[in-house]
């Protein structure tokens, strides 16, 4: 496997991770890096995603709950986004500008019409603002 920016660390500060014990101790997907103050030269449509198939038959909605951290040094004009992706298209977004942290829990996919086995994702992606 290649190394790139999103999977230098894989396992440390990158992918499956364990969170610490004073939450609960479970285990958290990281797209990006976990430790502030870690640069990378990343350019507009760079991005991770982690994906599986899932049966969406009788499903109304696909949610994520998520903390998107965006380092101050992101360039101007530059945002992260955060979305849901389904089949490749993203079905649900929102974006964060450099400096800010946001804990997402209201990222929500509209899935009602589709049935069958479908890649559901969640995509970490910089962005022109």
């Amino acid at each position: 496997m290649v190394l790139t920016a999103f999977t230098s660390r894989l396992g440390r500060g990158q992918g499956r991770l364990l969170t610490p014990k004073a939450t609960g101790g479970d285990y958290a997907f990281v797209l990006g890096e976990d430790e502030p103050g870690r640069v990378f030269e990343l350019a507009p449509g760079d991005h991770a995603e982690v994906t599986q198939s899932t049966d969406l038959t009788g499903v109304m909605l696909v949610r994520a709950l998520l903390r998107l951290r965006v380092p101050v040094s992101t360039p101007s004009g530059l945002a992260w986004e955060a979305s849901i992706v389904v089949d490749g298209n993203k079905l649900a977004r929102m974006r964060a500008r450099p400096g800010r942290e946001r804990l997402v829990t209201d990222l929500a996919a509209n899935v009602s019409k589709l049935s069958g086995l479908h890649s559901i994702g969640v995509r970490l992606e910089l962005v022109s603002a």
